[in-house]
């Protein structure tokens, strides 16, 4: 499911320049996932990180667009879960957006 219009992770994108984004290998599609393997390297044997997410400063290589104006993920439909489970308004959403200047959401902004 796309996010909706308007949604406010699509003038965002804090989070994907923030966090390593670090999960399951089963997660990738040659193990029978969905995450398309070129955007992810090893970490362990059973975890991998998408790609961008480890580099200084951080920005997932799925990421499109600028920060705080306009993004897109280009893997969303596909996206691993540890982007799934992440909470617009959360406080780690919130600590994000911090890092790059922008203003704090209200929780459960959905």
């Amino acid at each position: 499911m796309a996010e909706p219009a308007g949604h406010p992770c699509l003038a965002c994108g804090a989070c994907c320049a923030s966090f390593r984004v670090d999960f399951a290998v089963d997660e990738l599609e040659d193990q029978g996932g969905c995450v398309p393997d070129g955007l992810a390297v090893e970490v362990t044997g059973a975890t991998c990180r998408m790609r961008g997410t480890d580099h200084s400063p951080p920005r997932c290589a799925a990421l499109t667009g600028t920060l705080g104006q306009r993004v897109t993920c280009g893997i969303y439909e596909w996206r691993p879960s540890p982007c799934r489970e992440f909470e617009a308004g959360s406080p780690a959403c919130n600590t994000a957006r911090a890092r790059h200047g922008l203003p704090p959401l209200p929780h459960q902004v959905l």
